[in-house]
């Protein structure tokens, strides 16, 4: 790590009004070409008019050691999140970290200074909780020093820094999005629970596990095949061993309301004779040697060559390879080891001096520049290949590597963890920090990948991995049985509980993607957004909230500082969170409606006729809530088939008033019955009724 003074920074050179309270500022030798057009920003801002000299946040522009940089000064008190996948601390203050994305398996490797992906963002929240978020638009190698103020250190050229400047740090996601683009809303049945490991194979075993999962009535919707499916790990092919038919496989998933995700890798085994070698080999889509010989490097096939995504004719190529692909019944695409990881390596990827050709609006240029990148233009390409080949579905795709704005493209996963404490207790902030970088669809393996968790570990971290936003359990060629019945009976009655919780709460959860997809507020929070005035929420690491209504405790967080307000434990199935070992502890705001639906196994099970409202009234005895509904898959929505409803409940005497206030959408539940709880005076009181009519509950 590279720590450079900021002392001879210069003062800003160029800065200008990009939208209201969005500043962009240019150091004086910017050169468009060199780091433009930006991969993180959806489109080219256009500038308004010169920034003032009391814009409150600067930027001073320097060049240290031979490297670019820019320096932005904040105030002691400010806290300082974001910058994407990184190990550590929720509040980044004091922090250093380096993008440049990096196969780095149990965060071992450069002491867990670089992971899979890079962010280059940082979001400040100073002491009114006023907040700015900061963007170096530079695919570049890059350091982000928080020790004092910030600080990004670049390896490129010189680049420019865009600032959002907010009256809350809510304003400020909201304006990252309208920069980098929104997360699509993904299908319903993604926000399930799956099921991983390298490898389920053969077919009968995969078959196994989704028979038993059904047996033991566990709830899951999505059972993953790693590399071992492949033959001799050629991408795109199937092994004549293992997965002699491969639709076969998906038709008795989806017979059994599983879905299937398939991993597709970059690194294409260098072997005439192979169709995806001699395709790519006809169109010229290799990245090539500084010499502009096809460069080769070993992964798991052996030699492979990598397709450069740079060029459009790679993307469309590649997009192509899924038409056949998704017709054996793939319902989402696994793409892994795209930093490009590249195996006996120093540098664990291939040289910065590879050539990337580029074209239409990219230009040609080194791998240096187009490393940090490679696995978000390798999601994009992957993304538009699964749409055509299904025009009417929407497209799961999960991401190893990516970029800032890689949620247009993709969700993504923390990499590849340990099973330990350390690593469960990390994965919270490591959750929060991704979503306060752009990227609410994201999680991390559930048990830990590598290693063998013990059962009271992953007891642990399936009841706490049920809240994720992406809920996948996955484990290591090596370790022990990682599914929820595999440590015995305790552990699949705590597994079973938890994901029947999740599943509960599906109407609530799709309504906060719904919200991430339109707005960019993370679905996982921390839990100073509940009051971000309060210093002491600053560095809670230990809980957080689901949307803004549920605060999720896990059982092992000691002495956590929890928002004030009168926060109710609720109950989902009966659990007794309170003395439960294992489950975490879940509170409702206090004037929160939050809609659930009944226990299922399965998305494919969900129905919009069990409706459930948990009510909990606040101290002026109302409470207000929404609810998003579609069909859970497909573009109807576009077209306005869905339904956004809002609904209120106040207290009149010794009954609780329960309305829908309004409604937008085509979508109609004629004479749909509501289940009501209202939570108050520390009971639970229960009725129903119509939706279209007011409903009345006694609370005496």
């Amino acid at each position: 790590m590279t720590i450079i003074s900021y002392k001879t920074a210069s003062a800003q050179n160029c800065a200008e009004f990009i939208d209201k309270d969005i500043a962009i500022f240019y150091p004086e030798r910017f050169k468009a070409s060199d780091t433009l057009p930006s991969f993180a920003l959806i489109k080219e801002p256009e500038t308004m008019e010169r920034l003032p000299d009391d814009f409150p946040v600067k930027v001073n522009f320097y060049k240290a050691l031979d490297k670019n940089c820019a320096y932005i000064p904040i105030d002691d008190d400010t806290s300082l999140y974001g910058t994407g996948e990184v190990t550590g601390s929720l509040r980044r203050n004091g922090a250093a970290r380096i993008l440049w994305n990096t196969d780095n398996v149990g965060y071992q490797r450069f002491h867990g200074l670089r992971l899979y992906q890079s962010h280059p963002w940082v979001l400040a929240l100073r002491q009114d909780g006023s907040a700015f978020g900061v963007i170096a638009d530079s695919p570049y190698k890059q350091e982000i020093v928080l020790t004092e103020g910030i600080r990004f250190i670049s390896n490129g050229p010189p680049f420019r820094v865009i600032v959002i400047n907010k009256k809350s740090p809510e304003d400020v996601l909201k304006s990252l999005m309208e920069l980098t683009g929104n997360m699509p809303l993904p299908p319903l049945w993604s926000l399930g629970y799956h099921q991983c490991r390298w490898s389920y194979y053969p077919d009968s075993r995969v078959k196994e596990i989704a028979d038993t999962f059904r047996h033991k009535k566990i709830p899951c919707d999505v059972i993953w095949m790693d590399i071992h499916y492949m033959e001799g790990y050629r991408i795109f092919t199937f092994s004549d061993e293992h997965f002699p038919d491969p639709k076969k496989v998906n038709d008795y998933l989806h017979d059994k309301k599983f879905k299937s995700v398939w991993m597709i890798d970059p690194g294409v085994k260098n072997e005439e004779g192979y169709f995806v070698y001699d395709s790519g080999s006809k169109e010229d889509v290799w990245v090539k040697e500084a010499s502009g010989k096809n460069f080769t490097g070993p992964v798991w096939p052996g030699d492979c060559v990598f397709p450069d995504f740079t060029q459009s004719k790679t993307r469309e190529w590649w997009a192509g390879l899924y038409m056949d692909f998704m017709k054996l019944g793939v319902d989402g695409v696994w793409n892994d080891m795209n930093e490009p990881s590249v195996f006996k390596t120093s540098t664990y990827t291939m040289p910065t001096s590879n050539l990337h050709l580029g074209g239409d609006d990219l230009p040609k240029g080194a791998h240096a520049r187009y490393h940090n990148v490679y696995g978000m233009l390798m999601a994009r390409a992957s993304r538009e290949g699964i749409l055509k080949a299904n025009p009417d579905k929407r497209p799961f795709v999960l991401t190893r590597s990516n970029f800032l704005g890689g949620q247009r493209y993709a969700a993504t996963w923390t990499g590849d963890n340990i099973s330990s404490w350390e690593h469960l207790r990390m994965s919270i902030p490591m959750t929060l920090n991704l979503g306060l970088s752009g990227q609410p669809f994201n999680g991390p393996d559930i048990g830990g990948f590598k290693n063998d968790a013990t059962p009271e570990l992953f007891g642990h971290w399936i009841a706490l991995g049920a809240f994720y936003p992406f809920s996948r359990g996955h484990t290591h060629q090596n370790s022990i049985d990682h599914e929820p019945w595999a440590f015995g009976e305790e552990i699949e009655r705590v597994s079973r509980t938890a994901l029947e919780r999740r599943y509960r709460l599906l109407p609530y959860l799709y309504t906060l993607f719904y919200e991430a997809s339109t707005t960019g507020m993370p679905v996982m929070r921390p839990v100073f957004f509940a009051d971000v005035k309060n210093m002491n929420l600053r560095e809670e690491e230990q809980v957080f909230l689901l949307g803004k209504d549920l605060l999720i405790i896990p059982k092992w967080a000691q002495s956590p500082n929890l928002p004030e307000g009168n926060w109710h434990t609720i109950s989902l199935v009966g659990e007794d969170s309170e003395n439960d070992a294992y489950q975490p502890e879940i509170k409702i705001r206090d004037g929160a409606i939050v809609p659930l639906t009944k226990v299922i196994q399965n998305t494919a099970d969900y129905s919009h006729d069990s409706l459930y409202l948990l009510i909990s009234l606040d101290d002026k005895e109302k409470a207000a809530g929404v609810l998003y509904e579609d069909e859970g898959e497909g573009y109807g929505y576009k077209k306005g088939e869905y339904l956004f409803s809002s609904y209120t409940a106040e207290k009149k005497g010794d009954s609780v008033i329960v309305r829908k206030t309004k409604s937008r959408g085509k979508m109609k539940f004629k004479d749909r019955i509501i289940n009501i709880e209202v939570i108050t005076g520390g009971k639970v009181f229960k009725g129903k009724g119509k939706e279209d009519q007011p409903i009345t509950i006694r609370i005496k």
